[in-house]
């Protein structure tokens, strides 16, 4: 792997990927919707290209010469659902087409989502063997991305990364809920009982993709056994599934705000919230991560996913405990005057 191109490079997992390739001295090249706001991406060392994933005739140009894509774009929430599966899903499918026409095709990884395979029954970790069924209209776009790649994967190297929750430097959907127990000790919780979380630290997960690139194995077109169906996907999460109560304690210990107050949200309440805040975002024009769609994640059983494939397959270790990682995430934070 020595020159790659990196889609939604801007974004909170594109930055630490692209400082990462850096480190490791690849030749990194972004691929960036608008050259007029690359604050995150100021003073490293990559190749800046202008194209749009929507944009079919944008990609060919960006993927010449390269020997790997990592395909980071996307939304997490939108004004309207066709936005996000015009994104996640046409945008992928674009991306995928560009790199099987291209010669030769570059390896493709796409970085989906735990939500793409759909939440777990209460008890039981996810695997890859399972079939996907998930239960949001997130879910259901980056699902729609995991088939519009599998559909060139015979012409195309194919690895498909489903991460949890990230959490780390620089992330700012999860800055709200740390800044609830930091100033207020108050940890609000969307339901009464407390799902279990797959979550990730960020260098963690980078570290995973960058394996998934060089040692992953590759989505296998038209697979019959359960075996074969499971080849080129890999969750990516941490060996630790807290529950949403506990990950408020450790924020908690993570910003010594101990102790902190979980305080359930009885129904219908979080819906209430969800659809102010839809209400309000369509009047600003402005998408929240705050929506009907995330309070329906939240009150599903479990998300809990195992990481024993990406173990076994890729070697793949979290460096430290949870607690140490946001320990690390809070201390960034502070320097960076964000709590």
């Amino acid at each position: 792997m020595r020159n790659v191109l990196v889609t939604g490079a801007r974004g909170f997992i594109g930055v630490h990927l692209v400082e990462l390739l850096l480190e490791r001295g690849v030749n990194v090249r972004c691929l960036v919707r608008d050259r007029s706001n690359l604050k995150d991406l100021d003073g490293l060392d990559a190749e800046m290209v202008e194209g749009d994933v929507r944009v079919y005739e944008s990609l060919p140009p960006a993927i010449k010469g390269v020997d790997t894509v990592f395909h980071l774009a996307g939304l997490t929430s939108a004004l309207r659902p066709h936005e996000m599966f015009r994104t996640n899903g046409k945008g992928t499918a674009n991306v995928a087409k560009a790199c099987a026409n291209a010669s030769p095709p570059p390896t493709h990884v796409f970085v989906s989502s735990v939500a793409a395979a759909g939440a777990s029954r209460d008890g039981v970790t996810r695997t890859e063997l399972e079939p996907p069924e998930p239960i949001s209209v997130y879910g259901r776009s980056k699902l729609a991305g995991e088939r519009a790649a599998v559909k060139w994967a015979d012409k195309v190297p194919t690895t498909i990364v489903r991460p949890g929750i990230v959490f780390g430097e620089r992330n700012r959907e999860l800055l709200p809920m740390f800044y609830a127990i930091d100033r207020f000790h108050l940890h609000p919780h969307p339901n009464l009982h407390s799902m279990p979380l797959s979550v990730i630290y960020i260098r963690d997960l980078v570290e995973l993709i960058l394996k998934a690139a060089v040692h992953g194995d590759r989505i296998v077109p038209h697979a019959v056994s359960d075996a074969d169906r499971a080849k080129g996907y890999y969750f990516a999460c941490a060996d630790e599934h807290p529950s949403y109560a506990a990950w408020g304690r450790m924020l908690a210990a993570a910003l010594d705000r101990q102790p902190v107050m979980v305080v359930p949200l009885l129904f219908p309440l979080p819906w209430v919230v969800g659809s102010c805040s839809e209400i309000l975002s369509r009047l600003r024009h402005q998408p929240s991560t705050l929506n009907q769609d995330k309070i329906r994640e939240a009150n599903a059983r479990s998300w809990a996913c195992s990481p024993a494939r990406a173990k076994a397959n890729l070697g793949f270790e979290p460096h430290r405990p949870l607690l140490a990682q946001l320990r690390t995430t809070v201390t960034w934070y502070r320097d960076n005057h964000w709590l």
